[in-house]
């Protein structure tokens, strides 16, 4: 029996998540401008950035809270990301793992 391969958007379906109206992720506009290589818009698992009209644009409500865009832009970025844990009792809640 072979299983179906799920894609990305099929995978975070699976995840619970409290959107909170406010994104716990910011941006510091003028510093991803001078970024050369935008290390944020490949590392993430989730997506939450993605280019769009000439800027990194946020798409918080994908957050797995991993971390890894901040390590990425801190290291190979310009530092431009400020990320903050979600407020209590929001956030993601992973269903199977």
């Amino acid at each position: 029996m072979t299983q179906k391969l799920l894609t990305l958007d099929d995978r975070l379906g699976l995840d619970k998540y409290e959107i909170d109206e406010q994104s716990h992720i910011s941006i510091d506009h003028t510093r991803c401008e001078t970024c050369a290589i935008k290390p944020c818009l490949t590392v993430c698992p989730a997506e939450v950035y993605i280019w769009a009209e000439d800027k990194v644009a946020i798409r918080y409500e994908n957050c797995l809270e991993c971390g890894t865009c901040t390590v990425a832009c801190e290291g190979g970025g310009e530092g431009g990301i400020d990320w903050r844990p979600p407020q209590g009792g929001f956030g993601i809640v992973f269903r199977y793992g």
